[in-house]
């Protein structure tokens, strides 16, 4: 990538960041609820494990966690689920918008790769998606309570290769949006599936075996595993350094195979003339 094209890629990153950032502050109440809403969901799930405490343990997941602290556990699962969403929606309905109010085609005219485009749409999301999930932490925190680990650097590490990774997924998302003109439904089921295949709210461990190979197959599932076992000192699928690997290995590959179909699948949707269509 030659420097003069690295630059004009950071500057529009920046204008379309500064753009996004102007509609979310337009719209302070929806930020607000952004951060009270895991808050709700989560509520339900706290009285519902402490119902199946004995002696003020949750004896039976910690033999599959190797933890009793289940709010631990589901908060750390909904941060790096919101993560997952952030990157899946700032993508993926970023081009449906872009369908729907008709200027599709005049950013596609640009110099700018759509891939990069994506990247700049995305990256505003993630830092308020950070933002969201620090503040919701603290306030279940506060109302909740729970526990975790001092490893909290050597988690942020961890994550990092695994929200590269992200990408990857993302792009592989905003294709599929392109060819079938529809966000919500695709981006919706993806994300459930996913989520609910690599652990976000319990252990694969209790999941049926046929499942749990898929979730064995899924890299996602290692990064869920790792930060918990970091944190949690929970027992990990495999060796924490092993995971890590993982994370790495599908950070190189997701990005690389994730533009490859992203740009086949444009060539495509401009050869058949469909983006035009919503």
């Amino acid at each position: 990538m030659k420097m003069k094209n690295l630059k004009l890629y950071l500057i529009s990153i920046g204008a379309i960041i500064k753009r996004d950032m102007k509609i979310f502050f337009r719209y302070p109440i929806n930020a607000i609820f952004s951060i009270l809403e895991p808050v709700i969901w989560i509520a339900p799930v706290y009285f519902l494990a402490k119902s199946f405490q004995i002696g003020g343990k949750n004896i039976g997941f910690e033999q599959y966690a190797g933890t009793n602290d289940y709010m631990a556990y589901i908060v750390i699962g909904s941060i790096i689920g919101s993560f997952i969403s952030s990157v899946m929606w700032g993508m993926g309905f970023s081009l449906k918008e872009e369908m729907d109010t008709g200027v599709i085609e005049s950013n596609w005219l640009t110099p700018i790769p759509i891939w990069i485009q994506l990247i700049g749409r995305s990256l505003f999301s993630l830092v308020i998606t950070t933002i969201n999930s620090v503040t919701t932490a603290f306030l279940i925190w506060i109302l909740f309570g729970f526990n975790i680990g001092r490893g909290i650097l050597s988690s942020i590490i961890t994550l990092i290769p695994f929200l590269i990774a992200l990408y990857g997924l993302g792009f592989g998302i905003a294709s599929l949006v392109l060819i079938t003109n529809n966000a919500n439904n695709i981006i919706d089921i993806s994300n459930y599936l996913l989520t609910t295949l690599s652990g976000q709210n319990f252990p694969i461990t209790v999941l049926p075996k046929y499942l749990m190979a898929i979730s064995f197959a899924l890299p996602l599932t290692y990064g869920f595993d790792a930060i918990r076992g970091i944190l949690l000192d929970t027992h990990t699928i495999l060796p924490l350094n092993t995971e890590r690997l993982i994370l790495l290995i599908f950070m190189c590959f997701g990005i690389t195979v994730g533009i490859q179909i992203l740009n086949k699948v444009i060539n495509y949707c401009k050869k058949i003339g469909n983006i035009g269509f919503h």
